[in-house]
């Protein structure tokens, strides 16, 4: 195994639980389904593992690179007709899995910025860690975040 591989799967190893909980938040569609946008993820991080320049931490660089990866894959979904199929859903999914779906579905109909800044606020990242993934200031950070937030409530039918 070469270096650059070592390097790879330690990163991955550290990184998995993060980069599964991004895939398997964002509602693609039945044909991406969450291990193939956790493949997809790691086909980028592959790719663009020597552009990490410690700037921020790990956590916060594989978090931006698996969101723009997930954002992309929206995008690129967007452009194609859609057949009429069901989210991939887990078999062991947590029994409030309506709930989340819901919420994930509302937050899938944020601009593409605000969704990522909501996705980081739900994996716990600082609004410091959230302008580096976003790349913009904290204050900026904090106004969109609350009027994301907002928006989730008032659009969130219980």
């Amino acid at each position: 195994m070469t270096e650059r591989e070592q390097k790879f799967h330690q990163l991955v190893e550290r990184q998995r639980d993060l980069i599964w909980h991004v895939c398997s938040d964002y509602n693609l569609s039945a044909a991406w389904e969450t291990q193939d946008a956790f493949q997809e993820v790691l086909c980028a991080l592959w790719r663009d593992m020597d552009a990490f320049r410690g700037d921020s931490s790990e956590r916060t660089w594989v978090y931006r690179l698996a969101t723009n990866t997930l954002l992309a894959i929206k995008r690129k979904m967007s452009n194609q007709p859609q057949a009429d199929a069901e989210p991939y859903r887990p078999d062991e999914a947590a029994p409030d899995t309506e709930d989340h779906d819901h919420l994930m579905q509302l937050v899938g109909q944020l601009g593409p910025r605000d969704e990522q800044l909501v996705m980081a606020y739900l994996h716990g990242f600082s609004q410091e860690e959230m302008a580096r993934i976003c790349g913009c200031s904290i204050p900026t950070v904090a106004r969109r975040l609350a009027k994301a937030r907002e928006w989730l409530r008032e659009n969130y039918e219980y």
